[in-house]
């Protein structure tokens, strides 16, 4: 009972600081005709909406057993692969009105009701949960991933919607699902030395993946390394590098204007909060649109300018009680679906928590993955908060009993 209530405690905590950061963005201290405040002014009241919805659907998934769930699970699978094939569908073949081009992307569905538009929902991030329940009711089988031959079913289970998400494109959920697969294998027993050879293939397989990928993708992974003006010269005296690494102009100010931008600006925003930061409303990464979404990608440098190293702390210790509280169920549920349930979900929590605040520091590449329960976003608060749901029920349904083994 008290760790599916701290649980729970973290995570709606995590959701009221994404909230009250939102509302500070739009609404900083010191009002300056050069904020964006009278643009980002109204998102706080979408959020507090959107995590109305994202509590009906913690408590959904609460109620329902989650074996129940998992029996559905490749039919929830099969339905949001569906919706990603739409996507496509508008992007490559017909445009569809419901699935409209934004930022040059399609990763939305929306619909219009009397004329008025309705949330968008993004089928991306309701894929993960839809991936996670169906390769973890896949995994309970031993003889589903013991040999190197049965790892042929759940890489299907990971390369299709990675294959489906890359196209739309969208890179930052793509990174997500192979972590989170290599956690779900490992724990389920996978052999190590079958991770090795995936690996090896994978390594193999790689450089002819680099050099199909468009400039702009290969400048975005690599701007990790063209933080450095030592390199970012050396690609520009050896064409043949700089073709390879970044297939881009980067002098000084096509870097500061262009491809260097947001990870400049947010290690400007992260550092200068300093131990304590500027607090609630205040700084020039408030007042003024230095950092571009602040609000969403880049939310945890909005975090650090206002409340610094210690704030950045705090909030990162509320992931680790998720973590933990996940962890102790997994390590307590004998079924082996329930286990492999909650592990998938932790492992997709840390990763993305991970992946945001690495990126926003400039430690990897800007992908576009948010900061769980505090970006905002009507379709991935509501996907991660039904996730904690569910780690909740598995928690509330443990088995302590020795549970039989299932059927090789």
């Amino acid at each position: 009972m008290f760790v599916r209530l701290c649980l729970a405690v973290a995570a709606f905590g995590l959701v009221a600081v994404g909230i009250l950061t939102i509302y500070s963005v739009g609404h900083p201290a010191e009002a300056s005709p050069a904020s964006s405040a009278a643009e980002l002014g109204e998102f706080w009241k979408k959020q507090i909406v959107f995590a109305g919805i994202a509590a009906i659907g913690f408590i959904a998934a609460n109620v329902v057993n989650y074996r129940r769930l998992g029996q559905a699970g490749y039919w929830i699978y099969a339905v949001v692969l569906a919706l990603l094939v739409v996507l496509l569908v508008s992007r490559y073949i017909v445009p569809l009105p419901f699935a409209p081009e934004i930022n040059y992307t399609h990763r939305w569905i929306q619909f219009s009701i009397a004329g008025r538009d309705l949330p968008a929902m993004q089928p991306a991030e309701f894929c993960k949960l839809a991936y996670i329940l169906a390769l973890a009711w896949y995994l309970r089988y031993r003889s589903n991933y013991r040999s190197f031959k049965a790892l042929i079913g759940p890489f299907v289970f990971t390369l299709v919607p990675m294959i489906l998400i890359l196209l739309e494109p969208d890179l930052g959920t793509v990174m997500l699902m192979m972590p989170i697969l290599v956690t779900m294998l490992f724990i389920a027993g996978a052999k190590v030395r079958h991770f090795l050879i995936v690996v090896l293939m994978a390594m193999m397989v790689s450089p002819v993946m680099w050099h199909n990928m468009k400039s702009y993708q290969r400048t975005r992974i690599s701007s990790v390394l063209l933080q450095s003006r030592w390199i970012r010269d050396k690609a520009a005296e050896h064409p043949i590098l700089g073709r390879i690494l970044v297939g881009g102009d980067f002098s000084e100010k096509e870097w500061n204007t262009k491809w260097g931008y947001q990870i400049t600006r947010s290690k400007f925003a992260i550092a200068s909060g300093g131990a304590v930061g500027y607090g609630f409303r205040n700084g020039p990464f408030i007042k003024y649109p230095f950092l571009p979404e602040r609000y969403n990608d880049f939310i945890f440098a909005t975090i650090a300018h206002q409340w610094g190293f210690w704030g950045c702390l705090a909030l990162l210790g509320l992931y680790l009680v998720i973590a933990a509280c996940g962890l102790e169920i997994a390590a307590h549920n004998t079924d082996p679906f329930g286990r492999l349930l909650a592990i998938g979900i932790v492992a997709m929590f840390v990763v993305e928590v991970l992946v945001n605040v690495s990126m926003t520091m400039g430690l990897m590449p800007i992908t576009g993955l948010t900061l769980p329960l505090v970006s905002y976003g009507g379709s991935s608060l509501l996907v991660n908060m039904t996730s904690i749901g569910l780690l909740n029920n598995v928690g509330r349904r443990r088995v302590f009993t020795v549970a039989p083994k299932p059927f090789e």
